[in-house]
């Protein structure tokens, strides 16, 4: 098995367990127990998981608060979440993902018609005056932190609705890794989503790039759009165009 993919197994395995033992990992994986450290210590260096006695668990420190992320690189958000908003129609079917980028995006969708299904708290409140928008939420438990309605059950609710565009928050992307997010709750939600609409949007101010979070919840090659505040590096470049990923630069 390659490195790479073992070390996101890994990850998985953590996360699913909460906790794993070095021993664990070791019979799990099939390698040796200095393989296993190596491989730990580039999940704890990424802060991902941290070290306990014996072995190793989640590190839920690593998931910052709503609101503390929302304060961060305002005007990119905003100015991401304009040009996001530019790709909506009326008589869209839409998701809004919960991430402080894609909240902005009810600022701009004031004079549009569509149906909106969302996991956002946030977003449901502040699109209480529109009523020309049609806002579906996923319902579930609520999750304060994310301050974004989290359960399992949403799954067949999702299922059931024809997505014709996705607008998606993460909280690191990377080439290797993917898009990922550091609420292990939200992710099957994203996963659900982008497997079920048409078109998907990733909204990511220029910080996220090159960095991973706790879990991968899509590929980078599954992503339609990719806005953003900043030209990204050639290799993303690059990487968008062999896999028809438009790159779209807000202003």
């Amino acid at each position: 098995m390659l490195k790479t993919k073992r070390i996101e197994q890994i990850q998985e395995y953590v996360l699913e367990h909460q906790t794993a033992s070095l021993d664990e990992l070791v019979k799990k994986f099939d390698v040796s127990k200095n393989t296993i450290r190596r491989d730990v210590q580039q999940l704890v260096e990424r802060g991902e998981i941290k070290k306990v006695y014996g072995g190793v668990a989640v590190n839920h420190a690593t998931l910052k608060t709503f609101n503390e992320r929302q304060t961060r690189n305002q005007k990119q958000k905003e100015a991401i979440a304009r040009a996001a908003a530019n790709f909506v129609e009326d008589g869209d079917i839409i998701y809004i993902d919960s991430g402080t980028t894609t909240l902005e995006m009810v600022e701009y969708l004031q004079t549009k018609h569509v149906t909106i299904i969302t996991s956002n708290l946030d977003f449901i409140t502040n699109s209480l005056p529109y009523h020309n928008l049609n806002v579906i939420s996923t319902g579930g438990v609520l999750d304060r932190k994310t301050k974004s309605f989290v359960s399992f059950k949403n799954m067949d609710l999702l299922k059931a609705y024809n997505i014709n565009k996705a607008f998606m928050a993460s909280t690191a992307i990377s080439i290797t890794n993917g898009v990922t997010n550091s609420s292990p709750l939200e992710s099957e939600i994203k996963q659900t989503v982008v497997r079920r609409s048409s078109e998907v949007y990733l909204l990511v101010d220029h910080y996220k790039f090159d960095k991973a979070a706790l879990m991968t919840y899509c590929g980078l090659d599954e992503i339609d759009y990719i806005i953003t505040d900043t030209q990204p590096s050639k290799n993303y470049q690059e990487y968008a165009k062999k896999h028809d990923i438009e790159l779209i630069i807000s202003e």
